[in-house]
């Protein structure tokens, strides 16, 4: 079956994980998260991924709070959203248990601003019907790029901190289920 005939992968929420660390005070690191991630890639080979922003999950309810208001600004700029295109054929051609590395350039909206972000993932076919997505690598997303310097400085303040770093690496495993 070409790719062009194929069925459209979703993205499934349960299975899949997308991770942030934050630094602070120089050394001191902590993992978060998004619990909700919406995504498909369609037949032409176009990826999509949304993520509610309302769904950071840093363990901490008021410090998710601040980062929904303060640095998202989730009223104004509800979800991260973004796009690449998929080599058609490239999931196609696997058998099921092998894996393929490629470095996939993606259009990234976030806070207003949009920015073309490289990521180094490897597709592994699990099964006729299951793909999953790994990032090889983190992928270092800075504040500036988005407009987002000024809200994690406002969080800095409300925390009471000396340094907050400004560039965050990020994380992620995708699984996705053929729809036929």
């Amino acid at each position: 079956m070409s790719f062009a005939h194929a069925a459209q992968w979703l993205v499934e929420n349960t299975e899949s994980r997308v991770s942030f660390i934050t630094t602070k005070v120089e050394n001191v690191a902590e993992v978060h998260r998004f619990n909700q991630v919406e995504g498909e890639l369609n037949e032409q080979g176009t990826f999509s991924l949304n993520i509610p922003l309302e769904s950071v999950d840093t363990a901490i309810e008021i410090r998710d709070q601040r980062m929904r208001d303060l640095l998202f600004e989730i009223v104004k700029f509800p979800k991260l959203k973004l796009s690449a295109k998929i080599a058609p054929g490239s999931i196609e051609q696997l058998a099921v248990g092998d894996s393929v590395s490629h470095t996939i350039e993606a259009d990234v909206l976030l806070h207003g601003q949009k920015a073309m972000v490289k990521f180094d993932v490897l597709i592994s076919k699990l099964t006729e019907n299951k793909i999953l997505v790994n990032s090889l690598q983190p992928v270092v997303i800075n504040a500036s790029v988005f407009n987002l310097y000024d809200g994690v400085e406002k969080l800095r303040k409300i925390a009471g901190l000396p340094s907050v770093s400004k560039a965050v690496p990020v994380s992620f495993v995708l699984s996705l289920h053929q729809q036929k």
